[in-house]
């Protein structure tokens, strides 16, 4: 009986060893195979009507190759991942190889923020990119939108981005469909349709952030970005209300035009599943047929083009309200502008937790009708990426606020640096394994 129970044993010990060296040349053979496109940048998509694509730059190294990265594949080690030497991989160590796999198949996700430049909006366009890479996490990838003539200012601008390595950055020129390219850049600003028309090219991108080149963030844009998380079934894109007081609505009191909810919203920030919208067929007044982002844009502005005063706003206001069902709308403090302070505040959401995106509309930021938001801006401006900078910059910017009392913001300019007291505390005063 004895000689039989050793034979099942060995049998056994037999099987276990030749299913783990089985297991370990297929993580090892799965592992090389994901490696091996790894390293080059998407291309970004562009719309039939483009004639050529964008251009890009700056952003991480490349990954090191897997010769690199280990001096000697012959070893094989059942060590622990964590006892195994740094400089080998062991082409056939079950755990070690199936540890790397895992990392590789886990790839750090990359927020997409996109922005549309024109005239002179080059300065004020990179202030906002820089507030973003300040307090964000995870690695952005910038969609920039601008006038031929700005694109060799904003690569020389970025690549001397370059040593963060969070970033990659693409630049499209300004493009509408040719058939009708003359009524789209007479709406409202020359350039500012053209976010309309995002979903259509960057056909590649699954999720985006859309904002305005007057807008900073206080808060990381992870924090944003993961709104998205929050969207039910039927909502492709969050934006904030146009106004929170209705007394002093535009929309309410002067549209001419059907508009979201009691006030309308502000596309200033808006936040995109573009997955959805290009799926999505859209309720409208103009057919009872039912029509997808692509095909209601055109016939949109032919209906209402004498009836809108916002441009592209205004159009999403009419498409919103047809399908409210569409839209997640997330509070003032995501875009907070002179409007939430002006005749006394009314963004309860900033009054308790501070501003998260400050969005300096009508040129506040280089006039004084508002101090408070062009003192935060000059703020933003003159810091730089250093951390002992970035600390440094709370102090003189209360000291500058506190000068703004006079006006009806500068009452409540607590507001401007809660929030982005706690950015930098949490984003800069942590030890770096924490952050």
């Amino acid at each position: 009986m004895r000689r039989y129970l050793r034979v099942v044993v060995l049998c056994l010990a037999c099987g276990f060893c030749s299913l783990l060296y089985a297991f370990s040349q297929l993580a090892v053979s799965v592992e090389e195979g994901a490696g091996g496109d790894g390293g080059g940048k998407p291309q970004a998509a562009v719309a039939s009507w483009l004639a050529g694509g964008g251009t890009g730059g700056a952003g991480p190294a490349a990954r090191p190759s897997r010769s690199d990265r280990c001096k000697d594949f012959s070893l094989c080690y059942w060590n622990p991942y964590w006892m195994l030497p740094s400089d080998v991989c062991g082409m056939n160590c079950f755990w070690e190889a199936t540890f790397r796999y895992s990392l590789k198949t886990q790839p750090i996700e990359k927020m997409h923020l996109a922005v549309v430049a024109c005239g002179e909006r080059l300065e004020e366009t990179m202030i906002m990119l820089k507030s973003a890479l300040i307090f964000s996490v995870k690695p952005l990838q910038f969609h920039i939108f601008a006038e031929d003539q700005l694109h060799d200012s904003f690569k020389d601008r970025l690549d001397s981005w370059s040593f963060l390595q969070k970033f990659n950055y693409t630049l499209y020129p300004i493009t509408f469909p040719k058939e009708n390219a003359v009524e789209w850049k007479k709406l409202f600003k020359p350039c500012a349709s053209q976010r309309l028309f995002l979903p259509l090219i960057l056909k590649e991108v699954d999720s985006l952030l859309y904002v305005d080149t007057d807008i900073l963030f206080l808060r990381p844009v992870d924090d944003i970005w993961s709104l998205l998380k929050k969207f039910n079934s039927t909502q492709i894109a969050a934006m904030a209300l146009e106004h929170e007081e209705p007394r002093i609505g535009w929309y309410n009191r002067f549209a001419r035009h059907p508009y979201y909810g009691k006030t309308g919203v502000n596309s200033g920030v808006m936040l995109m599943n573009m997955t959805r919208m290009r799926r999505k067929y859209f309720k409208n007044d103009m057919t009872t047929v039912r029509l997808q982002w692509g095909d209601i844009l055109m016939p949109l502005l032919k209906k209402y083009k004498l009836n809108i005063t916002w441009g592209d706003q205004d159009l999403l206001n009419i498409m919103f309200f047809h399908n409210p069902e569409s839209l997640f709308v997330f509070p003032c403090q995501w875009n907070y502008r002179p409007d939430h302070c002006i005749y006394g505040s009314n963004c309860r959401e900033a009054e308790e937790e501070g501003i998260f995106i400050l969005h300096g509309n009508r040129g506040v930021y280089h006039d004084d009708k508002q101090p408070a938001f062009r003192a935060v801006y000059e703020a933003l401006t003159n810091c730089s990426f250093e951390d002992d900078n970035v600390r440094s910059l709370l102090k003189p910017l209360e000291l500058e606020l506190q000068k703004t009392v006079h006006t009806y913001c500068g009452k409540i300019y607590k507001i401007f640096i809660k929030q982005l007291t706690k950015s930098i505390r949490d984003r800069y005063d942590r030890p770096p394994k924490e952050r």
